[in-house]
């Protein structure tokens, strides 16, 4: 494993103002190095590089910016194999979930490089004789860009990708418990002839950065993925200084299962996708709203697929769920699974801590939740899946609207009638329909209510980081 370093103006920097911090390994709890530790100094040359960056990288057409963001893709599938095992030891995942993470961010590379070239802008029928109307699209300018450690790869490209592709400069500052991974990103970019100062890459004390950052004259937009607790504080900050925004934060998301919905297909794929990565997804299924007639065999379905899941380190091709990426993600699950036993949850599977080294949980399935529960109003971002028994599919949408959140939720059923009352009547920014799958390149990702502001992924994604220019003129 390269060891990771800042990346200002295209070169190395293994040094930081602020000292230095332990890179961990989650699924051993040992030290993979010692890497540098940014602050104000760092965070203030990266914005003036990235406002030079920008002056030449949207001087660029956005048919050679394509060629580059392509050539970078082709470049991070040939390291596919290398930055899975990186990624698998700096965040925990298994080595299969960390390789098609990978893969799926340089798909959205290439996505947005081709997108990029067709964000048209549009002429406008003129009220007044030889007058002409005609938007354009500019990019925004330099982005400053905040991403987390359970996709270190996904929720960075999720930015870059759309970002880069629409002419802007990035700073990026990944989790400090994943750099490694963003760090290979950002050498694919540059070796594909991405100029130097239009990438930035620093980390260390998140609250020094991110206000620098946002204070820095040259940046103009801010986009984070994080909890609503830093959004709140971000977005805040970000609209004292009058910069665009686009938040992606937590959510809860509801699975409401009607009494039609056919068990042998649902149960396999909620285990699937509950547990995968450890449940530390911000789309995660997490409150399953079981109609009573199948509320008994679905809980007992659940758990016996949990206690079927192979849990261990994410190197071992065996395993199907690693650990948690950071202790206090343990000690937070921890906590949600003691109060809800002590408020009745009945433990169906798992409920305890896997040995004594690395951040091991076992895959959990408590039934019996009641909305006074922690656990069905706090996000748990871990292997958690909590169900609930509703008597219909009214009681099961309040409760899926209860909560101030509204990122993913999805439902299964089979009637079309049932299907449209869940569709007119959820609040979230996405729905799976007897499916999980939702974040893709081409489509929308993003919530509503607390759960954030503006949308990633698909054309939504791109004009997220372009600005319409009105251009009027008469013609003599």
């Amino acid at each position: 494993m390269t060891h990771p370093t800042f990346i200002l103006n295209g070169e190395a920097r293994d040094t930081g103002t602020l000292g230095t911090l332990p890179l961990m390994d989650p699924a051993t709890e040992t030290e993979i190095a010692q890497i540098p530790k940014a602050g104000r100094a760092e965070a203030i040359e990266a914005a003036r590089l990235a406002a030079e960056g920008f002056a030449e990288w949207s001087a660029v057409s956005p048919f050679e910016r394509g060629k580059i963001l392509r050539a970078a893709a082709a470049i991070m599938r040939e390291q596919a194999d290398a930055a899975a095992a990186d990624m698998t030891r700096e965040q925990g995942k298994p080595l299969a979930q960390a390789r098609g993470e990978w893969m799926i961010s340089a798909d959205t590379l290439d996505w947005c490089a081709e997108e990029g070239r067709r964000t048209y802008g549009r002429l406008v029928p003129s009220r007044t004789e030889n007058m002409t109307w005609a938007v354009h699209q500019r990019p925004v300018g330099p982005v400053a860009a905040f991403t987390p450690w359970n996709f270190p790869a996904f929720t960075v490209m999720q930015k870059l990708a759309p970002a880069l592709a629409a002419g802007c400069s990035v700073v990026l500052k990944p989790a400090e418990e994943t750099p490694m991974t963003a760090w290979r990103i950002c050498r694919a970019l540059l070796d594909a002839g991405l100029p130097p100062k239009a990438i930035g890459l620093i980390w260390g004390d998140p609250a020094e950065i991110s206000d620098t950052l946002i204070k820095a004259p040259e940046i103009r937009k801010i986009s984070l993925t994080g909890s609503i607790r830093v959004g709140r504080l971000l977005a805040s900050a970000a609209g004292h200084e009058l910069k665009k925004v686009t938040m992606e934060l937590g959510g809860h998301a509801p699975v409401i299962v009607a009494r039609d919905a056919d068990l042998s297909q649902l149960v396999p794929l909620a285990a699937e996708w509950k547990f995968r990565n450890a449940g530390q997804v911000c789309v995660s299924p997490t409150r399953f709203l079981v109609e009573a007639p199948l509320y008994d065999d679905f809980v007992s379905g659940m758990a016996e697929a949990a206690g079927k899941i192979t849990v261990g380190n994410g190197a071992d091709p065996k395993t199907a769920m690693g650990p948690l990426t950071t202790p206090a993600q343990m000690t937070k699950v921890q906590e949600l699974y003691d109060d809800a036993v002590s408020k009745g949850a009945r433990v169906a599977a798992g409920g305890a801590r896997i040995g004594n080294q690395g951040w091991f949980f076992a895959p959990t399935v408590l039934a019996d939740m009641t909305a006074d529960m922690r656990a069905m109003n706090e996000e748990p971002f871990g292997p958690l899946a909590l169900v609930a028994k509703v008597e219909d599919i009214d009681a099961a949408l309040a409760e899926a609207n209860r909560m101030p959140v509204g990122l993913a939720s999805y439902a299964f059923t089979g009637d079309s009638l049932t299907r449209h009352r869940i569709v007119s009547g959820i609040k979230a920014g996405m729905l799976g329909v007897n499916h999980f799958a939702l974040a893709m390149p081409e489509t929308p990702f993003g919530g509503v209510l607390d759960s954030g502001m503006g949308s990633e992924g698909g054309m939504e994604g791109i004009g997220a980081y372009l600005t319409p220019f009105l251009v009027t003129a008469r013609e003599s």
